[in-house]
This record gives C-alpha cells, sequence and structure tokens, in this order.
C-alpha cells in the first residue's frame, strides 16, 4: 500500500473528567501551578467525556487522514473493548489499521483526564507492551515519531534502523516525556535522522539540560546541533520560532476564533499538520501558519480530534488569514 504519512507512538483512551470545585495555586513567576481539590472528601464533577484512538501519535494520523494524506498507524493496543474501539475509529477516519498491534491479556492505555477552566491535568498510565517492530513497513513519504512508553529503548533503535535505510522519508520527531527523560545521546540516531524536530520551550529547555535559557534562536541553535535540519520551538501564546538551514524566524500565534473551550491537542495538531504540508513540499512559514490555523479550531471541541480540520476546510481558512 501507498503511504504518505506513518504515524508511530502510543494510543490511548481519554476520559475527559471537567471539574467544577477546584482551585489552582501558582507560584509568584507562576512557572509552576498546582490544581488543589479538597483532601479526603467527595468532590463533584461536572461530566465526563471519552475519547478513543487518542495520544500524541493518533492525534497526528487523524490531522493527516483528514488532510487528505494516506495514512497508516503503527501503535500497540490491547486485545479487548477499548482497543476495538480504537481501531474502529481509525478506520472511520480512513487509517490503514493494518500495523495496529493488538495484545491479547494486556489492557488499553486509558488516560483521566482532569479538566479546569481551559486546562488539562492528565493522569497517565502506560502498559509495557511487547514493542516489535514490523518487518513489512511501506516506505511512506513522512514518518511521524512521538511518545512512546519507557522500556522502549530497543524499538527506537528499530525504528532508527528503518528511517536510516529508508533515506527519502521524511522524519518528523515530536519527543514525548519518555523520549526527552532518556536523552539525546541514547536516542543520538534519531535526532540525527530527523527532518524536523517540533518541541515546546519547556521541552527544549530539559533536551538541553538548559533550565534557565528563555531565549528562542539559542534554544533551536542547540537543538540543530543534535542533528535534526529543521527545528521549530513553540511557546504558546507567543507563538512559535523556526530554524531551517541557518535561518531563523518567529510566527506569532493564530488568533482563536472563540476563547479555547480546552487545549489537549494543540501541539498535535500544529505540529502533525506542519508536517503534512513541509513534509510535502510546501515552505515552512506556510506549513506553519497552517498549523497554527489547525490549532486554534481543535481547542474549540472536547479532546484533541474533534475540531480537527479537513484539507478544504484548513484551505479556506487559510486564503482567508492571508487575505486579511
Amino acid at each position: 500500500m501507498a503511504v504518505d504519512f506513518l504515524s508511530i507512538g502510543d494510543a490511548v483512551v481519554d476520559d475527559f473528567i471537567r471539574l467544577k470545585d477546584a482551585e489552582v495555586h501558582c507560584d509568584i513567576d507562576t512557572e509552576r501551578c498546582m490544581i488543589c481539590m479538597r483532601f479526603g472528601d467527595k468532590v463533584p464533577f461536572e461530566s465526563s467525556t471519552v475519547v478513543y484512538g487518542v495520544g500524541n501519535s493518533g492525534n497526528a494520523a487523524v490531522a493527516a487522514a483528514r488532510l487528505g494524506l494516506k495514512t497508516a498507524f503503527i501503535t500497540n493496543i490491547g486485545k479487548d473493548e477499548r482497543g476495538d474501539e480504537i481501531v474502529r475509529t481509525y478506520e472511520c477516519e480512513g487509517i490503514d489499521t493494518s500495523l495496529v498491534t493488538q495484545h491479547t491479556g494486556a489492557p488499553t492505555n486509558y488516560h483521566y483526564v482532569l479538566w479546569y477552566g481551559d486546562e488539562r491535568t492528565i493522569l497517565v498510565n502506560h502498559y509495557p507492551y511487547p514493542y516489535q517492530f514490523p518487518t513489512d513497513v511501506p516506505e511512506p513519504k513522512i514518518l511521524y515519531l512521538t511518545s512512546l512508553a519507557s522500556g522502549t529503548e530497543e524499538y527506537h533503535d528499530a525504528i532508527a534502523t528503518y528511517a536510516e535505510a529508508h533515506s527519502n522519508i521524511f522524519v518528523t520527531f515530536q519527543p514525548g516525556t519518555f523520549q526527552i527523560k532518556i536523552g539525546t545521546e541514547r536516542l543520538s540516531r534519531l535526532y540525527k535522522r530527523t527532518n524536523l524536530l517540533v518541541v515546546n520551550k519547556d521541552e527544549a529547555q530539559r533536551i538541553l539540560k538548559t533550565p534557565q535559557e528563555q531565549d528562542a534562536e539559542v534554544l533551536l541553535k542547540g537543538l540543530h546541533a543534535l542533528g535534526p535540519k529543521t527545528a521549530i520551538v513553540t511557546d504558546d501564546t507567543n507563538g512559535a520560532y523556526a530554524l531551517e538551514n541557518d535561518s531563523f524566524f518567529h510566527l506569532p500565534m493564530y488568533r482563536d476564533p472563540t476563547p479555547p473551550l480546552q487545549k489537549t491537542g494543540a501541539g498535535d495538531s500544529f505540529t502533525s499538520t506542519t508536517a503534512a504540508y513541509y513534509g510535502t513540499g510546501t515552505p515552512l512559514k506556510e506549513a506553519m501558519e497552517r498549523g497554527m490555523i489547525n490549532a486554534a479550531y481543535v481547542v474549540q471541541e472536547i479532546g484533541a480530534q474533534k475540531g480537527l480540520l479537513t484539507k478544504e476546510a484548513l484551505e479556506e481558512k487559510y486564503k482567508a488569514f492571508k487575505n486579511t
């Protein structure tokens, strides 16, 4: 099968629990905030909404499919009711699920999303599946690697070997928590093979072990030194910064059509949309602008996928944006 976009990472079920009886307390510089609820009490919540087939890689796969790319997904889930529903969800989006592995006797990852205001705090638990990279993977135009569970070092080695053996693939790397924690030395092959690396400012600081560095250009040059040809650092409402061929530039955030309902999936939408366009020949700045537009519409809905735009809808909004 011809594949335009191959996403690799963990798939999960998100249960959005909308809180109404909580408080947020922040340090004086607002860099560190904590959500607080009464301890040892019954705390009411407003609603619970279950969303299947999410997670960084699942969100990216759905975004690419809606943009018209022939999309396949490599992931590991349980052979259970939740896993079956994830497969059905992807098939409804037109995603090839032949590389999805369901494990008998293993649970599908289920996360609890504590939703308060327009922000979320996610309680995560990744099951240690016996990860094995498939042997019959078709060569895609774009390979999109993102969050995987801990204990997958050898699995990452196999992905690196595959990417190195297929030099024409445009590799996009959006590191997750474990991939950042494992360190750049252990994943040096992947960083060196990456065409597009996308992280937020906090993640860039952690990757480079420079927690006090605030200059986006300095952070980008540090990331570029690890091997990626192009790097992007996002900075919430401050927009995004990019370094391509030694050229540094900044894009302001696209204005949300209405205040965000919740912010889950904004980063995934921006990164995957940018990768989908940039990896198929669109200039970087134009690809990022489309990514920002898609991210602005994702946060209008519950979950990281419902608000993702089709290519036709995105191009219409992009044309209007350029004409303003």
